[in-house]
């Protein structure tokens, strides 16, 4: 890379965690102008590199190959995604087997130990990934904490949504088709 390259990769990324602390504390509200967020809807979503919650490699397209899929991005101090927490609860228990359910935790202001720990007491029958260098919320150009995206069998995007009160059901009915 060379080294006029760097400094707006670094600029971008930095942008961006600022974006989504700004969001997620709900001091801005992205949707008020009605603009798509984030990845377009019909774009395929992309096979990211992360990492488990122990630290192993991972990649986010062998969690979401050959079945919908809902992947939310969050944090443990996210209100939205606290508040978004019960219907993606009550979706994953209806879906289980059917729907692929993907937790990403970004790594803004939490640890891979600190997620551990929240995902033990609060999110269970999910897979779950830790995005310690940010690379899924680049590719999905993640505009903040509680971003959802859904994706079909082909793994294109039907649906993307942001904040605690999204409708969830229809979002993976859409997917399901």
């Amino acid at each position: 890379m060379r080294a006029t390259t760097v400094l707006p990769v670094i600029l971008r990324r930095g942008l961006r965690t600022f974006a989504i602390l700004i969001a997620a504390v709900g001091l801005v509200t992205p949707r008020a102008a009605g603009a798509q967020l984030g990845i377009e809807v019909g774009a395929a979503a992309p096979d990211v590199a992360l990492e488990t919650l122990d630290g192993r490699p991972a990649r986010l397209g062998t969690a979401i190959a050959g079945k919908p899929a809902v992947i939310e991005f969050w944090a443990t101090w996210c209100s939205n995604c606290r508040e978004l927490e019960p219907r993606m609860q009550a979706a994953q228990r209806k879906y289980a087997g059917r729907v692929a359910f993907v937790g990403v935790a970004v790594s803004v202001n939490q640890s891979p130990e600190r997620v551990r720990r929240y995902v033990t007491d609060h999110l269970t029958g999910f897979t779950h990934f830790y995005d310690r260098r940010g690379d899924a919320v680049g590719d999905y150009d993640v505009p903040a904490t509680s971003y959802v995206v859904v994706t079909d069998r082909t793994g294109k995007v039907v649906y993307t949504g942001l904040g605690g009160d999204q409708d969830i059901e229809t979002a993976i009915q859409k997917a399901l088709r």
